[in-house]
């Protein structure tokens, strides 16, 4: 699945230098993930790096982007190559 960030953002500016696929992008009122740009971090580290720092829980998976670890690994090798 992909991430999403919720309402309850408070917009600290901590996890967006945090993703490294750069699907985290300042939005209108809070914070946004690209789940074409989201891999949940497959590909680079074990966890969600965002969801790692986020001090107000504010990132769960999107029920509605509901993606595999073959999945999201397949988009990480699009983004970024085989590994």
């Amino acid at each position: 699945m992909s991430l999403m960030i919720t309402d309850e953002c408070i917009n600290c500016d901590v996890c967006e230098p945090e993703c490294p696929n750069d699907a985290i992008s300042q939005g209108e009122e809070i914070y946004q993930i690209d789940p074409e740009k989201c891999t949940e971090c497959v590909g680079h580290y074990d966890e969600p790096q965002c969801q790692q720092v986020c001090p107000v829980d504010c990132i769960p998976h999107d029920p509605s982007k509901q993606e595999s670890q073959e999945e999201l690994h397949a988009k990480y090798v699009r983004m970024h190559g085989s590994k």
